[in-house]
């Protein structure tokens, strides 16, 4: 049985305005010196993919938020949009289009001419890391960006964070307590107006080994289409 945390105090986003932060990520973005350097070396390699911070992705003005990890490498990383060009897109997009939070084709390029609906999707870490491992101090350095990503969603109501790493970033930038708010597949936390809502990582792995299951992760979005229709 899925239990709803409350926490009281919502302050993350509003550090954004505090503190100045910047809203994105450029192109060259230094903040992250080893991050770099394999940026640098996948353009070198393959300098027809994207090979930048990669930006989010739908509707500034949707509801919901999805927060994934980083850019995969052959996914986000070549293709520029989140989730695009590698499995864990397959069932997320699959999933958005079910439950009504996208619209069109997924074909995994960013030309597909796929839309979101009432949704956005952003990372915890906006650029690649070697082995898709972001180190602690790039987590944190990025969460800046995942703050303003809030910032900038006047209606948010609710967000899936995407495997523990994306739910600890996130519940920092909305500024409550780890201890608050624990990770587990299936947990909602209600922080403030915004429901935040836990679900295992839709990578190739976790769905090989049945860490999830598709009904798993649909369930997940059932119950945020479910709140949405209240």
């Amino acid at each position: 049985m899925t239990t709803i945390s409350t926490i009281e105090d919502n302050t993350g986003p509003a550090l954004v305005r505090a503190a100045g932060l910047r809203a994105e990520p450029d192109r060259n973005c230094p903040l992250c010196p080893r991050l770099v350097a394999f940026r640098e070396a996948t353009r070198a390699r393959e300098p027809g993919w994207f090979n930048s911070p990669v930006p989010p992705f739908g509707d500034a003005n949707g509801r919901l938020l999805i927060v994934g990890l980083a850019p995969g490498l052959q996914g986000a990383n070549r293709t520029g949009r989140p989730f695009t060009g590698d499995y864990a897109g397959d069932l997320l997009y699959a999933t958005l289009l079910e439950y009504g939070f996208a619209e069109g084709v997924y074909r995994a390029r960013p030309d597909d001419g796929l839309t979101l609906v009432d949704c956005r999707i952003g990372n915890a870490v906006h650029c690649v890391p070697p082995q898709n491992k972001p180190l602690p101090i790039e987590i944190n350095t990025c969460r800046q960006f995942l703050i303003a990503t809030l910032e900038t969603m006047p209606r948010l109501r609710a967000i899936v964070a995407l495997g523990r790493i994306a739910h600890e970033s996130t519940v920092k930038a909305l500024g409550v307590r780890a201890a608050a708010a624990p990770f587990s597949h299936g947990a909602v936390h209600q922080v403030g107006a915004i429901r935040l809502y836990d679900s295992y990582h839709c990578s190739r792995y976790n769905t090989n080994t049945r860490v999830l299951t598709p009904d798993m992760f649909r369930s997940v979005f059932a119950r945020v289409r479910a709140e949405f229709e209240k």
